[in-house]
């Protein structure tokens, strides 16, 4: 048979079968896939598209369906039914081998195990592995890397299928694995509903779907106890410690689509059994996550018992002290940073929190100066690693991001450091503290030694963290520690329009805008999302380089108040990827994104194993197919990710503004239109420009940057108890004292 009469044949089912030859797309959520097939019986490859859980080229593949002539790509078999087995050819097999669906075999050992075991190749790696090493360039090490690479791939599949059976795509089937090894199919059985706690990207409505196809019923108390976290879960992620308790019930029912009732029994055995906890907030009845308050009442506990006493290094005469480190670092003091630095070396535990150009970096360098003099120990820390770059070339101290300070162990999965091993130092200075959430505030204050006193300094104006919780905010308002808040912006910075504007946006006032020449803070107008893109990309690839001679990559950030929409995160991310960095031919494509070298890219969440934290921005710099491995650059340390993982890696050409906090970058895009109606709040954009070094743009509409500055500064305020804690504990403490200690 040769080529195919469409005339006669559309809508007519057939079958073939025949070999993958290659596999052009193949979404592994949802199946889909277009194969170009070696059928029997056609003199050309034909086109088949249709659903299939797992394929790779060299498999046989028996499909059912009709033809049809799409406009765009020719003449397709569309296949209602589609089975793929293991080769058994020859060139099937070497095409398989070749394809790095197993670790350990490219193109060149694939041809040679089919040359030297032929059709046994697959029984050779199953059951006599010694074996492989008759093949040149097998050793012991690539041998077991195959064994190795074989079981994975099977157990893989195994689970692929499983869940496939079950009405889900396979995507994440690999991070399964690693997470329940071979009891992943018993522990999903068991209990589908884990799958949304401890599964990075499975959310709880594919665990649900899970569920419900396994035959879990509706309104089960299994699936209305999940629910009920999920809910929760989904409030936290919007960085709330704990939710209303009526609100929250309602929430799940509503999602669910079963009765209240049925809810308030599930979430009743759930806060017997220690699942949640409840606790009221300004005397609303709220749910909790029971860790998130355990360590919101911990922080309490913790800052109450750091600031009693006096600091390691007794009384410093600052009458003194003020003039000797003016004179050492060659710069005059406001009184109001006078005020701070003598406070500061007074103090057991203080906040020094203001905008941009106000001061802060002096005062903490006039500090460090005076206690280094005494030859005291003093450890330097921010929340992400360019914050602690940042931090050390204003200090010319060694300073760390939280995390390596506390030493993760990833064998144990907990900090080295806390109260057993605490940290050796007499003052430990925490920067960009408003990023710090609740749970890492827990960490850190754990590993604090008593004696020690301790410096928070950040812009409590700027979002909170992307964790639960407003830490900064609350021991802020609490008043329960020293706190100097800085204001008076200092003359050399007044030159700069960002850092002007940036106080002007954190007042309430529209900033200055300009689209003249000279200057480091100009607005572009956009009147439609499509216009806003093209001049972000224009400006990104173009403008920018050729007038400011900045890289275009490595220098310029574009900050978008959303993820999503036509002038969202990832949306640009397409956009400047084509034109900043066109993939060439070693490239990746997982999870629907293209991976190429030179791509810049974020982790978006903690991967305490590899050190590479969420918002960590880094640089492809290597892509190995066989090996099914890329390797990222952060900040000159490779880091390796296999394809599976790379789900944990986002394009950063744009990223949000949430995801550039503790970041400065020499150029900062702003794209900000009516489109973010509802992401329009004063600090989101202020936390932008100030994200921006040497020059920031703005390219949209006044009417959205007017409706940002002028309305809130934060569209609600998060459910946290830590200020109700510290006023609690610092009561508990004037009590204590009070009776004399006893």
């Amino acid at each position: 048979m040769g080529n195919v009469d469409t005339a006669n044949s559309q809508g007519e089912k057939i079958s073939l079968s025949g070999t993958v030859e290659r596999v052009t797309y193949h979404n592994a959520d949802n199946g889909f896939c277009v194969l170009r097939v070696k059928a029997k019986g056609f003199r050309d490859l034909v086109t088949v598209v249709g659903h299939v859980s797992i394929i790779a080229c060299g498999e046989f593949v028996e499909a059912i369906g009709s033809w049809k002539n799409d406009p765009q790509y020719g003449l397709q078999l569309a296949a209602f039914s589609l089975k793929a087995m293991p080769p058994t050819g020859v060139d099937g097999i070497q095409k398989y081998l070749s394809s790095g669906m197993i670790k350990g075999i490219g193109t060149v050992y694939g041809e040679r195990l089919v040359a030297a075991f032929g059709t046994e190749v697959f029984q050779i790696i199953e059951n006599q592995p010694e074996r492989l090493q008759e093949v040149e360039g097998i050793g012991k090490v690539r041998r077991e890397k195959i064994v190795k690479g074989w079981d994975v791939q099977k157990k893989i599949k195994e689970i692929m299928l499983f869940l496939y059976a079950n009405g889900v795509g396979t995507s994440k089937a690999v991070r399964i694995y690693k997470m329940y090894g071979d009891q992943a199919i018993p522990l999903i059985q068991e209990n589908p509903y884990r799958l949304a706690q401890d599964i990075y990207g499975i959310g709880f409505l594919t665990a649900d779907q899970i569920a419900q196809k396994m035959g879990i019923k509706k309104t089960s108390l299994l699936r209305a106890k999940a629910g009920i976290r999920h809910a929760l879960f989904e409030e936290v992620g919007n960085g709330h410690c704990a939710y209303p308790r009526t609100a929250l019930l309602a929430q799940a029912a509503e999602l669910l689509e079963i009765p209240l009732e049925t809810i308030e029994i599930a979430a009743a055995e759930e806060i017997h059994a220690q699942g949640l906890r409840i606790d009221t907030i300004c005397d609303e009845e709220c749910l909790f996550i029971p860790s998130l308050h355990y360590y919101e009442k911990y922080i309490a506990e913790r800052i109450a018992a750091l600031s009693q006493g006096v600091p390691m290094w007794g009384t410093i005469n600052a009458e003194a002290a003020i003039p000797w480190v003016e004179k050492k670092l060659g710069i005059q003091l406001a009184e109001n940073q006078k005020k701070a630095v003598a406070a500061a070396i007074q103090a057991k535990f203080m906040v020094i929190t203001g905008g941009p150009g106000v001061g802060k970096t002096t005062i903490v360098n006039s500090i460090i100066k005076i206690l280094e003099a005494k030859k005291l120990q003093i450890l330097l820390a921010a929340p992400t690693g360019r914050a602690a770059k940042r931090l050390a070339e204003t200090t010319g101290l060694e300073a760390k991001t939280i995390h390596r300070l506390l030493e993760y162990d990833p064998a144990e999965h907990r900090f080295k450091r806390d109260l057993e091993n605490p940290l050796e130092c007499s003052l430990l200075v925490i920067d960009e503290s408003s990023m710090v959430d609740v749970q890492l505030m827990h960490s850190l204050l754990k590993a604090v030694p008593d004696a020690a006193s301790v410096l928070l300094v950040g812009d409590v104006n700027q979002l909170p963290s992307v964790g639960a919780g407003q830490v900064l905010a609350d021991i802020i308002e609490s008043q329960v520690v020293m706190v100097v808040t800085l204001t008076d912006i200092f003359r050399q910075a007044k030159t700069s329009k960002i850092i002007t504007n940036a106080h002007a946006i954190n007042s309430g006032s529209m900033p200055e805008l300009s689209n003249q020449l000279e200057g480091d803070f100009f607005f572009v107008h956009a009147e439609a999302p499509e216009d806003a893109v093209r001049k972000v990309v224009q400006i990104a690839k173009e403008r920018i380089p050729r007038r400011w001679r900045y890289n275009p990559i490595r220098d310029v950030q574009v900050l978008c108040p959303a993820n999503i929409g036509g002038i969202g995160a990832k949306s640009l991310n397409i956009e400047l990827q084509k034109a900043l960095n066109p993939a060439g031919s070693e490239k990746v494509e997982k999870f629907g994104v293209t991976f190429a070298i030179g791509d810049k890219v974020m982790q978006v969440q903690n991967n305490y194993d590899k050190e590479v934290f969420n918002g960590d921005i880094g640089f492809i710099t290597r892509i190995n197919a066989e090996e099914r491995e890329a390797y990222i650059d952060f900040d000159n340390r490779e880091v390796v990710y296999e394809f599976d993982e790379l789900d944990e890696i986002a394009l950063a050409y744009a990223c949000t503004i949430h995801k550039s906090q503790g970041s400065e970058y020499p150029v900062v895009v702003i794209p900000i239109m009516m489109q973010h109606f509802m992401m329009l709040q004063r600090n989101l954009i202020y936390t932008g420009v100030t994200r921006g070094k040497k020059l920031v743009i703005l390219v949209g509409q006044k009417k959205a940057l007017s409706i940002a500055v002028k309305g809130k500064k934060q569209n609600k305020a998060r459910y946290s108890k830590l200020k109700e804690w510290l006023l609690q504990a610092e009561k508990n403490k004037a009590d204590y004292e009070r009776r004399g200690g006893r």
